[in-house]
């Protein structure tokens, strides 16, 4: 099991103190904490090696090329794909515009339907409905259970109407909820459905085996894993990439440019427009090599002691807690309620403690909505936090519940 207490150490941001009180940190699911190999992987490359990648024939351009491609290879080893099947981007987001645009553009006509489901991110709804809105096609969504899971028969019923493109989340960012990707991929690939998907909130927190989940697409951020921001990854069937046209246009993108015309150069850089984020990379990889550490198995495992720690303490205080209660069935997130109390004054009371959770309807409206709420509170878990963490919030909260007369 992962020692969280030694874990700690390693995250100089959670050393801060405020009147006296340690910082906890319980909003990963919005953007993990850095540790400080990464930040020293990124502070080096500027110290001792910045240069630009794939151009210069001197010694630090050289080395700067090295590592931004050492980056790409540990993450495609990370998700079992190859390094030309894996195109460096800003964020899962850019990843998921990039398919709707540059593959969504081509397979999409008049009246096609894309599918997606209740469960989406606004990151995995707002690029198909505007692919929708550009080819005139239908955007159809498969329903929640009462639970927060997907209803499967709702899914499997709406695969009937023939989607050409089929968006889905590997994990919801506000329910923790795990979809059964391996068969949803399996059926929509029965009715000749494309498959993308939204890897941000699952990648970092379970192992992740592209290749015998068998999506066609799936987006990939940084942030949430331990690395910088501003960088992120789409993964990419070969003969997928091969076809699509580039996404934007600039240098490295080409092999030969005309007046008229250009060639595009090999994959993955065909995507890969203008300079990169090479320190991004590099500290992204970095992060990889400290998970690889720690182990995806211990990861998961970690994070399911400290979901049943936090649902067994809010649920026998009267919060309303959102999502399944099976902790196989989740991440390490999870999001409640407090009647009476909005969501907001719920996290500012936890921040006069120094303790860090989200509140709002987390980009993901349609599923905040579908469960009955406007707003919900959301704590999310990883590799540096504990059970104490927990127990620091539940007694914050049990604080605000007393002080507003809301204690059942």
């Amino acid at each position: 099991m992962i020692n969280a207490e030694h874990v700690r150490n390693d995250f100089p941001i959670l050393n801060k103190k405020k009147q006296g009180q340690r910082f906890v940190y319980l909003d990963s699911a919005a953007s993990s904490q850095k540790p400080m190999s990464v930040i020293e992987s990124m502070s080096n490359y500027y110290k001792e090696t910045h240069s630009n990648v794939h151009r210069g024939l001197y010694d630090a351009s050289v080395e700067a090329t090295r590592l931004y491609e050492e980056s790409r290879k540990k993450l495609a080893r990370f998700a079992n794909s190859q390094p030309e099947e894996m195109i460096f981007t800003r964020n899962a987001t850019e990843s998921l515009n990039l398919v709707a645009r540059s593959l969504g553009d081509q397979l999409i006509t008049k009246d096609d339907c894309v599918l997606t489901t209740y469960l989406e991110h606004h990151s995995n709804l707002v690029p198909w409905q505007l692919l929708v809105q550009r080819k005139k096609a239908r955007l159809v969504a498969a329903r929640i259970t009462r639970e927060g899971t997907l209803d499967m028969a709702d899914f499997e019923k709406k695969l009937d109407e023939q989607p050409k493109l089929v968006a889905i989340t590997l994990c919801s960012n506000v329910t923790g909820t795990l979809p059964d990707i391996k068969k949803m991929v399996m059926k929509a690939h029965q009715q000749g459905a494309v498959v993308v998907v939204d890897g941000a909130q699952g990648v970092p927190h379970m192992e992740v085996d592209v290749k015998s989940m068998g999506m066609d697409f799936m987006a990939i951020t940084g942030h949430k894993m331990l690395g910088p921001t501003g960088i992120g990854a789409l993964y990419g069937k070969k003969e997928w990439l091969e076809n699509m046209p580039p996404f934007l246009g600039g240098g490295d993108m080409i092999k030969e440019v005309k007046i008229q015309q250009s060639t595009w150069n090999d994959l993955p850089f065909k995507f890969e427009a203008g300079t990169p984020n090479i320190s991004g990379a590099i500290g992204l990889g970095t992060a990889i090599d400290y998970l690889n550490d720690l182990g995806m198995h211990q990861v998961r495992d970690h994070e399911k002691k400290l979901f049943k720690h936090a649902y067994g303490a809010l649920s026998e205080r009267g919060m309303t807690v959102y999502g399944p209660s099976d902790a196989d069935e989740k991440s390490g997130i999870i999001a409640f309620n407090i009647e009476g109390l909005h969501s907001h004054d719920i996290a500012s009371i936890l921040n006069e403690r120094n303790i860090a959770i989200r509140a709002g309807h987390h980009c993901a409206q349609p599923l905040v909505n579908a469960l009955g709420a406007v707003a919900m509170a959301r704590a999310s878990f990883y590799v540096y936090n504990t059970e104490d963490d927990i127990d620091q919030m539940v007694l914050a909260l049990s604080h605000a519940q007393r002080i507003l007369g809301k204690s059942k």
